[in-house]
């Protein structure tokens, strides 16, 4: 447990800040601008994807239904693959958090490498084959400007965002992060990874088959990284950790294939792969060892640094917000917030059950597609259950085939 709390406090103002920034990200950049220069099918769009994905805090859950609108609104299916590589590896949270705990030239990396196999896979997939970016007149609709929000109401959204919303779809995961770390420093003999010291390219083949088909966020892999490097492993392995990880799951490639085809999944898997290798391999064989290394020293020091108690304010306040997350998620909304509207006796209400919804980004990118089809006034998305309520006169068949569309699926229609 001493480990465990050592790593959160070390982390804990470094999160803090990144969900803040996320949360300033959210509020004040329109979602039109993550869609406006995505559509044609070049390698323009597969660099504004890439650096717009790079800075996003959307875990590899989040990503799926906003790459499936992303290519509903008419993206090219280069910039999608893309965008769906370059986003989970990395964010302004995870940023920062691989600062405060791997060091400089790790936090470098990271977004270095996601620039560079997100282009690989975007452009690769451009390459193979030529698509057309028409969508059909259901994709269409599914556009939908936000209202103006004044100053104040945009500070207070992301403060809602960054230390609510996200904490709710990475919190658990970012806590089961720490405890496997936790686990590892204590059950893992120091002498283990001792046997692939001079064997890089082995650790990170087999770090690749334990990672790709678990869920890691980009921020909770962090921790796992660390542990596994005070416990022998290569920084280059661990780095393969940290891209592979996040950027692939079991979800992510089965939506995939469905949405995609298995030549887009084929690409994306490759350039993940490849790219996470070679990475790993220029960092063990190519660059000064003691870059990668030395600041895992403030992470067993921590506890003896003058900024201990701001930092162990920050822990309690992120413990804080933790908690309220957890109380908030499994809190049943009211099924409608229409104010009567939808009372009207013309208006029909079609309850479906939607399955493979984790996240807020999930719920959020339902709602609006759900509420832009035809007809449709009122449309809630609650995540807890997964039940979605829709009030309008609006086809059975469109309702399932937009939220397939996103990557779910639809359990049963009332």
């Amino acid at each position: 447990m001493n480990k465990i709390f050592e790593l959160i406090n070390q982390m804990s103002p470094y999160l803090l800040l990144g969900f803040l920034l996320a949360g300033i990200m959210h509020a004040f950049i329109p979602n039109s601008l993550y869609r406006r220069f995505l559509g044609d099918n070049s390698f323009r769009s597969v660099l504004n994807a890439t650096l717009l994905g790079i800075p996003l805090p959307l875990c590899s859950c989040g990503v799926i239904p906003t790459a499936m609108s992303l290519r509903r609104e008419g993206a090219s299916r280069g910039s999608v693959i893309s965008f769906l590589i370059a986003t989970p590896q990395t964010g302004i949270d995870s940023i920062i958090a691989t600062y405060s705990l791997m060091g400089l030239p790790f936090a470098l990396t990271r977004p270095l490498a996601a620039l560079v196999t997100s282009l690989f896979g975007g452009q690769l997939l451009n390459l193979v084959e030529r698509s057309s970016t028409d969508v059909s007149p259901v994709q269409r609709g599914i556009t939908q400007q936000l209202q103006p929000r004044n100053f104040t109401k945009k500070i207070l959204a992301a403060l809602k965002y960054g230390f609510v919303d996200m904490i709710q779809d990475i919190g658990r995961w970012l806590i089961l992060g720490l405890v496997i770390a936790g686990i590892i420093t204590v059950a893992i003999p120091d002498e283990f990874f001792a046997q692939f010291a001079d064997n890089s390219l082995l650790s990170m083949l087999g770090v690749l088959v334990c990672a790709i088909p678990m869920y890691l966020c980009a921020t909770g892999s962090i921790p796992i990284a660390v542990a596994l490097m005070l416990k022998g492993l290569s920084p280059g392995t661990a780095l393969v950790l940290l891209m592979a990880g996040p950027a692939v799951n079991m979800a992510s490639i089965l939506v995939l294939n469905k949405a995609m085809g298995r030549k887009a999944l084929l690409i994306y898997l490759s350039s993940i792969i490849l790219g996470a290798v070679s990475f790993g391999l220029t960092i063990d064989y190519l660059l000064p060892r003691e870059w990668f290394t030395n600041p895992l020293v403030q992470v067993t020091e921590c506890c003896n640094d003058s900024t201990y108690y701001f930092n162990l304010a920050c822990t309690i306040f992120l413990s804080l917000l933790f908690i309220n997350a957890l109380i908030r998620r499994f809190i049943r909304k009211p099924q409608c917030s229409c104010n009567g509207e939808c009372n009207d006796k013309s208006q029909r209400t079609t309850i479906i059950h939607i399955e493979g919804m984790r996240c807020n980004h999930c719920r959020t990118n339902t709602e609006k597609a759900l509420a832009s089809l035809p007809e449709v006034d009122h449309t809630e998305v609650d995540l807890a259950s997964g039940q979605a309520t829709i009030t309008g006169n609006v086809d059975l068949t469109l309702i399932k085939q937009t939220v397939e569309s996103l990557g779910f699926k639809v359990k049963n229609l009332q």
